[in-house]
């Protein structure tokens, strides 16, 4: 019987708390159940998961499987073997980064390098639609977030806090350090699919020309 703790949210609600390291693979693994018609939600935080059922008359069933499930998630099965990592090319021309780079007594080039360097993956989703914490920005990068927040962020701004990065969906206010931009578009609301991201995705940074 594992030790993990369901706390209960409302009445069609399970939440419980995870190592972040973990989250990407009980997602993932959760949506593959053949149970999964029990639940109506998933929604991954940085530390937990909540599961959100279709009925009340659904949660004991499912607080049984969901503890199963987090016993027996395999983190190196996050991801499906055959989804590729999502390529983001990066303008690293972001407003903040030679503040960035002054503030961690580095060269711009460094910071460029140890940002495209690093594995990435998706944490989870949060905030405003389309925005993804993106985890893996390296510990010589780790920065509390700005003192004073942007009114408003363009899409397709790159940007960094914490040990995350974001790609800004648009039109959102933003703390975070700008350090680069792309034109890829990774949120569109008016597709049938809006984000090509997922819980768990790799994603590659790759340093362009400006």
């Amino acid at each position: 019987m594992t030790g993990v703790d369901l706390l209960r949210a409302g009445d069609r609600g399970w939440m419980v708390d995870l190592a972040p390291d973990k989250i990407a693979s009980v997602v993932a693994s959760a949506r593959r159940q053949t149970w999964s018609c029990l639940v109506q939600d998933i929604v991954p935080a940085a530390r937990s998961v909540l599961f959100r059922a279709h009925s009340s008359a659904d949660m004991g069933p499912l607080a049984t499987r969901i503890r199963h499930l987090i016993d027996t998630a395999d983190a190196e099965c996050a991801v499906p073997a055959d989804r590729d990592p999502v390529i983001v090319p990066v303008r690293y021309d972001g407003e903040d980064l030679a503040g960035v780079a002054r503030t961690l007594d580095c060269s711009v080039d460094e910071v460029i390098e140890a940002h495209a360097g690093a594995e990435h993956r998706v944490g989870f989703f949060g905030f405003a639609p389309g925005f993804a914490y993106i985890d893996g920005l390296p510990e010589s990068l780790k920065l509390p977030r700005r003192t004073s927040p942007r009114p408003r962020v363009e899409r397709g701004l790159v940007a960094i806090a914490g040990t995350q990065t974001v790609v800004y969906p648009g039109g959102t206010p933003g703390g975070w350090h700008l350090i680069g931009s792309t034109s890829e578009i990774l949120w569109d609301p008016e597709s049938e699919q809006p984000s090509r991201l997922a819980v768990g995705d790799r994603v590659v940074f790759r340093a362009v020309a400006r």
